[in-house]
């Protein structure tokens, strides 16, 4: 089996890059600032915020003509083995496995250099995906290998019938010992993260809706005490105020949904903001509400489901999580037919318009909080010395129109680690006489 730390397949670039004339948004900032970067190697040697503020002899000179150079955007909820209208279970494991190839490619033609998984859609096309990318032999983001979605018999993902076998996206247990076993499997085979799917969905209605906690808390707690003892990350699905609780009580760090919390999961999600990200996936909520009809879905049957109503009850949840400092950040469950890859950044949007974020505070859920979440906060998601150089060059103002990420043709480059994914490219003329006005 390839390991994660098998040596790449790209030499590191030795010549430096000096990015001069461009406009920065550094991951944390509330403006962009006027200046120039150097990467070195595979980090940034040097940030300036003046013109001519570096001088670097030898160096690649790349005049961004007033273009916005920004961290490269950090997804801390990809499926990024999800695909397709069709049964993923029916679909078999080798052309699934390049699907998922082409994916990872996908998402980092949109700007994403790094992303969490959040639930494989077979149980080794993760870990197999990110040693694929680690390698050098797949474009595709810093990726972090998770298990299949986690879950009890009847719970969220469930998809089997007595008189039918079929699997689709999880693996099933029932009871502590069981979870112990297949968490101690999935760390044998090298996974990063562990997810649980402690709540229901309102996409299984009648047997384990939203409102409902379906692991008991003797699963829950042994699940995450052998995640912990592996050094394993985890995140799970954790809809309702029960299921929220026990992923702070037991140390989940990154929570998916938590759309339903009431007024004491609010509290103690405050109380403990330090040491927890939420991941609403807002955009999957919205799209399954009003744009999943041609799959089935129609507007008033996902009504029905009770989608309409948890993504009014969700975007004031967020609100409020935002309001009380608890970091809430964009992206999730993209890879549904309703949601393909490439389009995350809608989510932007919707921070925007239902959660009252501000641009910054968007970008900078993107890439300074996703790092943190990511576990490299000190290297990753701002522009900065000393951090890896994920970078990403846009051809507009990201503060002022936040729907440049989805035109692939106003990114004008990306890099991760320090070589080019996409090699920089001119700004438009029309867009530069627009700024310049």
């Amino acid at each position: 089996m390839m390991k994660a730390d098998q040596p790449k397949a790209t030499a590191t670039r030795s010549q430096p890059i000096h990015f001069r004339n461009v406009k920065i948004f550094d991951g944390l900032s509330d403006k962009l600032f006027d200046g120039e970067v150097l990467v070195q190697g595979n980090r940034i040697k040097e940030v300036s915020r003046k013109a001519g503020g570096i001088q670097a002899k030898g160096a690649e000179v790349i005049d961004g003509g007033g273009a916005t150079l920004m961290p490269g955007l950090i997804n801390t909820h990809c499926h990024m083995s999800y695909c397709g209208p069709q049964n993923m279970g029916h679909i078999p494991v080798e052309e699934h496995m390049m699907i998922t190839a082409r994916q990872a490619k996908v998402i980092i033609d949109h700007g994403t250099t790094a992303a969490i998984g959040a639930g494989s859609a077979k149980p080794r096309l993760d870990i197999v995906i990110r040693n694929e990318i680690n390698a050098g032999y797949t474009p595709g983001p810093r990726y972090l290998a998770c298990t299949p979605e986690i879950t009890v018999t009847g719970g969220l993902g469930d998809s089997r019938q007595l008189h039918f076998y079929h699997n689709e996206l999880a693996h099933y247990f029932d009871g502590p010992h069981e979870l112990r076993r297949i968490v101690r499997e999935y760390c044998r085979e090298g996974v990063d993260v562990v997810k649980l799917m402690l709540s229901g969905d309102h996409l299984i209605p009648g047997f384990c809706d939203a409102d409902q906690t379906a692991m008991d808390e003797d699963e829950v707690a042994i699940g995450t005490h052998i995640a912990h003892q592996r050094s394993r990350k985890l995140n799970c699905h954790a809809r309702n105020p029960e299921s929220i609780k026990r992923a702070v009580k037991y140390g989940i760090h990154l929570i998916y949904h938590a759309t339903l919390a009431d007024e004491e999961s609010l509290d103690l999600l405050e109380a403990n903001k330090d040491k927890h990200w939420v991941v609403p996936a807002i955009g999957f909520t919205y799209a399954t509400a009003y744009e999943a009809g041609d799959f089935g879905i129609p507007p008033e049957t996902a009504e029905k489901w009770g989608f309409v109503d948890e993504l009014a009850k969700g975007a004031e949840t967020m609100k409020k999580l935002h309001k009380r400092g608890v970091r809430v950040l964009p992206f999730g469950d993209y890879g549904f037919p309703w949601t393909p890859h490439g389009t995350e950044t809608r989510d932007f949007e919707h921070f925007q318009k239902m959660l009252g974020f501000k641009p910054h505070e968007i970008l900078r859920a993107a890439t300074a909080y996703g790092a943190e979440a990511f576990g490299k906060a000190n290297e990753l998601g701002q522009v900065k010395a000393g951090y890896l150089a994920d970078l990403v060059m846009l051809d507009g103002n990201p503060l002022q129109d936040l729907t440049l990420f989805r035109d692939q043709a106003t990114i004008l480059m990306i890099m991760k680690d320090g070589q080019y994914h996409k090699a920089p490219q001119a700004r438009r003329k029309a867009v530069q006489r627009q700024a310049a006005e």
